[in-house]
């Protein structure tokens, strides 16, 4: 059972974590300044810089887990310390190296190193794996998530409610697939598609780190598998045309910045879920489906954006499926590990059941 938390990083996503976890867990926070909500919020906020190491170390050496919800690039930092000192480590990154990073420190762990937590890598993983296991053998597993504005305005359609500099990464970063059975490495931003959810029609492309560790797991087992990112369409191609023709993948700074001022965030946003795969039970070719559109909710008296609670809750819930026993204590967690059905159980995973609309 874990008793004391620590979370790191209070943007939208990371102060909802502390909400959550503080239902069941004590919670301390720190970033470099407290957020502000009309409702105080229920855990301790510390203020202080999160590149600091000893201020970090010390802070992680009193928990029994650290949960990091900052840029991917700041990560690496905090897992060290947590393998170091024996504590559980969860994020929320999407970014490879850092992974595969984190999975080598897990193999001398003397707790649960998780990184990936989220919605994708994370929640997709999780429902990917749920339809395959309902075959004898497969044939393919399509992943797709999108985290897109209510209303869209203008040609890239899209708002920037969650981290720019992780939109960018996975923009610009290869992307792992199976194709023909063979694991292979694409570039993101290609391979764009029509798909209808709802009778809405979208694109979607390839982009960086959403597998996870799926092609890993599958691989030898699937003729194709691939992840990729849900937009409006013709974004696909106004971003290929930014980071690409005119080279801005080279400074990616002022990338950000540039996107961060065209497109800042709006409250009135959707999360798509969508997955299939398709295989053999019983000699007998079939195809399972997963398709969910999730908006904004109410919880503990304030709004969360769809993406906000969406990741939040995929994040908690694992945390709450180490604590309670039903994922190992120690070592490095794949997400296509874990239980669906057992993560719909847990208080956070029980938001993505169709009946929740509000708390």
């Amino acid at each position: 059972m874990l008793k004391k938390i620590l979370t790191v990083g209070l943007g939208k996503v990371g102060t909802l974590v502390g909400v959550l976890l503080s239902r069941e867990f004590e919670v301390i926070a720190v970033d470099k300044q407290a957020p502000h909500y009309d409702h105080d919020l229920p855990f301790k906020v510390l203020t202080g810089d999160v590149t600091d190491l000893a201020l970090m170390e010390k802070l992680i050496a009193e928990t029994d887990a650290v949960v990091s919800a900052l840029p991917y690039f700041l990560n690496i930092d905090i897992a060290r310390l947590a393998h170091r000192l024996g504590k559980h480590y969860f994020d929320l990154t999407e970014d490879v190296p850092t992974t595969e990073e984190i999975r080598q420190l897990s193999k001398t762990a003397k707790a649960v190193m998780a990184p990936q937590c989220g919605l994708a890598p994370g929640l997709i993983g999780i429902i990917g794996a749920h339809l395959a296991s309902q075959f004898d053998d497969l044939r393919s597993i399509d992943m797709r998530v999108g985290a897109l504005p209510r209303h869209p305005n203008g040609d890239l359609g899209y708002s920037f409610n969650w981290s720019t500099e992780g939109v960018i990464n996975e923009y610009i970063n290869d992307a792992e697939i199976i194709h023909n059975g063979k694991r292979k490495t694409v570039t993101s931003l290609q391979g764009c598609e029509t798909i209808t959810i709802d009778g809405v029609g979208y694109e979607a492309f390839y982009t960086s780190g959403g597998l996870g560790t799926m092609c890993e797991t599958y691989g030898g087992r699937v003729d194709r598998l691939d992840y990729k990112t849900i937009r409006y369409p013709g974004h696909c191609d106004l971003m290929n045309f930014l980071i690409h023709e005119l080279h801005m993948k080279e400074d990616k700074k002022q990338l950000e910045n540039i996107l961060g001022n065209a497109k800042p965030p709006v409250d009135e946003d959707v999360v798509i879920v969508y997955a299939n795969a398709e295989g053999w039970k019983n000699g007998k070719l079939g195809r399972q489906e997963f398709s969910k559109v999730y908006s904004p909710i109410e919880i503990d008296g304030i709004v969360w954006r769809a993406i906000s609670w969406t990741t939040a809750a995929s994040l908690v819930a694992v945390i709450e499926m180490v604590s309670n026993g039903e994922l190992p204590a120690k070592g490095f967690i794949k997400q296509e590990d874990i239980s669906f059905n057992k993560f719909l159980e847990t208080k956070c995973g029980s938001y993505f059941k169709p009946q929740v609309h509000a708390i």
